[in-house]
C-alpha cells in the first residue's frame, strides 16, 4: 500500500471513528441493553475492519482516536447544559467498554507480518 493510500485510508478510520462513536453514544440508552451491545459490537466492528485494513495496528489506532474525540464531545456538551452522555452506569460501560475493545484490538489481533 502507497502512503497516500495509507493517509487515505487512516483519514478515513478516523471519520467513521466519528461516526459510529456519535452513533453509539445516541443509541447506547435508547434500547437498553440492546443498544449497548449494539454499539459496542459497531466499535468493535470498525476497530478489527481497521486493523485488518491497514494491516497493523494504526488501523486501530486511528479509528481509535476518531470514537474517542467523538464520544468526549457528546459527553461534554453545551453551555444550556444538553449532552448525550450523563456520566450514568450505562454510559460508562460503552466509554470503558469501547476503549477496552480497541485496545484488545490493537493487541490481541495482530497481523502475521507483527508477530
Amino acid at each position: 500500500m502507497s502512503a497516500a493510500a495509507k493517509v487515505l485510508a487512516h483519514a478515513v478510520l478516523a471519520s467513521l471513528g466519528v461516526l459510529v462513536g456519535l452513533a453509539g453514544a445516541l443509541v447506547q440508552a435508547g434500547w437498553l441493553p440492546g443498544g449497548l451491545l449494539l454499539a459496542l459490537l459497531a466499535a468493535a466492528a470498525l476497530f478489527y475492519g481497521g486493523l485488518r485494513a491497514v494491516g497493523g495496528q494504526s488501523g486501530v489506532v486511528s479509528s481509535g482516536a476518531g470514537w474517542l474525540a467523538a464520544v468526549v464531545v457528546a459527553g461534554l456538551g453545551r453551555g444550556e447544559g444538553d449532552k448525550l452522555l450523563w456520566g450514568g452506569l450505562v454510559d460508562l460501560v460503552f466509554v470503558f467498554g469501547g476503549t477496552m475493545i480497541a485496545v484488545m484490538c490493537a493487541t490481541l489481533f495482530a497481523t502475521p507480518q507483527q508477530r
